[in-house]
This record gives C-alpha cells, sequence and structure tokens, in this order.
C-alpha cells in the first residue's frame, strides 16, 4: 500500500495547480452551455444567416446570367460549331440541321432562313438573333436578287446568254460587262490573280470600285465553274507572314490573330475570330475559305 500512496501524496503547490486546472475547465464548460443557450434562445439566428447568404448567392447568380447574354457578341450564324451551338441553348438536332444545309454549300442569309433551316423555336430565336451579322453581300437586297439569278447551283440565268467561267475570262471579256471599263476589267483580273482564282461568285462584290449593279450583271455573264484547289491556312499555327499573304488579311489584322492565339490559346471556332481586334466580321464567309482549325 505504501507504493499507491505514493502516486497520490503531493505538495502544497501541486494541490494548488490541480485545483486551478479544475476552475479551467468548469468555466470552459459553463462558457460552452452558456453560449449555445443563447444561441437557441435567439432563434437560431445561424439559420437566418444562412437563407441570407443563399438570397445573395441566387442574385449574384442570376446577374452573372445576365453578364453572360450581354458578353455574346455578334457572330454570323453560318459558322455556329457544335460547342457555339450548345452554349446558345440549340438542341443537337438543330445544329446538325444547319450543319446538313452548310455541308450542301449554302449559307443561311436572313433570321427567318435560319429558323426554317434548324428549326429552332421562336423564344431561342428572339434571344439569339440580335446577334446575328450576315455578310454585307447577304444582307442586301439587291445582292441577294443576284445570288438567286447567279448562283451556279441553280442555274437561274437569262435564257439567251452563255455563262462563262470567270475564272479564265480576260479583261477585255469583262469589257463588255455594261459599267465595267478597262481600269476596273484588270483590276478584277488582278484581284482575281492575288486570290488565286475566285471560290464563289460573291467575291466579285469585294473587288474595289465595282458597284453592286454591275456585278449582278457580271455574274448573269460570268461565274464561278471551275474553282481553284487550295491549300487553307491553318490559324492555330500559321505565321504572321502566312496569314498576311491572304488578300483580305492585312499584315497587322494578322500580327492580332496571332497575338490573340498566344494570350487566349488555340481558335476552336471561326466565331473566335470575331474576337480579334480589327477583323472584318462582315467579310467571314470569304475569308474562312481559305482557314482552317
Amino acid at each position: 500500500m505504501k507504493w499507491l500512496r505514493s502516486h497520490f501524496e503531493y505538495t502544497k503547490q501541486q494541490r494548488s495547480g490541480i485545483f486551478f486546472l479544475l476552475l479551467v475547465i468548469v468555466a470552459l464548460l459553463l462558457s460552452y452551455v452558456l453560449l449555445r443557450w443563447n444561441s437557441e434562445s435567439t432563434g437560431n439566428s445561424s439559420f437566418t444567416v444562412d437563407k441570407q447568404l443563399q438570397r445573395q448567392f441566387d442574385s449574384l447568380k442570376m446577374a452573372s446570367k445576365k453578364e453572360e447574354k450581354r458578353q455574346l457578341k455578334p457572330f454570323n450564324p453560318n459558322f455556329i460549331s457544335d460547342f457555339k451551338g450548345y452554349t446558345l441553348g440549340m438542341s443537337p438536332e438543330e445544329i446538325d440541321r444547319l450543319h446538313t444545309f452548310r455541308g450542301e454549300d449554302r449559307y443561311v442569309r436572313s433570321v427567318q432562313e435560319f429558323q426554317s433551316v434548324t428549326q429552332v423555336s421562336d423564344a431561342l430565336l428572339q434571344q439569339i438573333s440580335p446577334f446575328f451579322r450576315f455578310p454585307e453581300w447577304g444582307s442586301s437586297e439587291t445582292k441577294s436578287v443576284s445570288f438567286r439569278n447567279a448562283n451556279k447551283d441553280n442555274n437561274v440565268v437569262d435564257e439567251d446568254v452563255v455563262v462563262r467561267d470567270l475564272n479564265t475570262a480576260i479583261a477585255s471579256d469583262l469589257e463588255d460587262i455594261n459599267g465595267i471599263g478597262p481600269v476596273l476589267s484588270k483590276r478584277i483580273v488582278k484581284f482575281r490573280d492575288r486570290l488565286g482564282g475566285f471560290l464563289v461568285n460573291e467575291q466579285l462584290y469585294d473587288v474595289y470600285g465595282l458597284e453592286p449593279l454591275v456585278v449582278e450583271r457580271a455574274l448573269r455573264v460570268f461565274q464561278v465553274l471551275d474553282p481553284p484547289e487550295i491549300q487553307k491556312i491553318n490559324i492555330n499555327t500559321a505565321s504572321v507572314s502566312a496569314l498576311a499573304d491572304l488578300v483580305y488579311i492585312s499584315y497587322d489584322l494578322a500580327n492580332n490573330i496571332v497575338d490573340y492565339r498566344e494570350s487566349n490559346g488555340t481558335y476552336r471556332s471561326f466565331d473566335d475570330l470575331f474576337n480579334v481586334e480589327g477583323f472584318p466580321v462582315n467579310k467571314i464567309d470569304r475569308i474562312a475559305l481559305y482557314l482552317s482549325y
């Protein structure tokens, strides 16, 4: 028993220390009980705070969605990718209808035609159509008529006119068109040579100084019957100089395209080009003919 008693024999200072420690423990327990009782007596205010935070979170979430809609930038609906269509709220079937239509080398030229092709709902069309940007040659009534009358797929031309290939016509041939003189005819040939040949009829509208009505007359006689084979430029790997070789892209614009790629990563669709400073949105249809990603 002596060895057991030795374990419980303390000095006066040790007993005082143990007593003080017990007081501290009791005080902490009482503080915990009082704080919990006070929290319950005030009607569980912590739950109220959570509801307020939830309302604030919902409000921020709604504001974020509105901000995303406001940040939607103008785009050409002819080049909606799978990802772009998904973010716009289109179904896979609606996106596939558009891609099938474009696979036939046809272009949507109005909001109404977009809905006719894709069969999107009126509600979705109302949300996204304000951001549609069609090329100049597709938005003008005169140019639309010209396209219908001169489209080689439709073969709708004047019965007494023999259609000739725009890519093989010489300057003197083009001068037969009312409104095209020696200066404009040489300019057309020079522009064609810089392109390496016209790919589509609508590129004739891009010749400087050529009026739309004159283009309409020309396309009744001259059309792209044999488009050239071209090597497309990959915008995710091309250098500034390679991009600047394209007649539609200046050196400064080529530099902006490369800068945007280096800052934001690879281009996932042609719509990303709309974010590039100085990019000519109204010419995306023609430019895209020469690019890949």
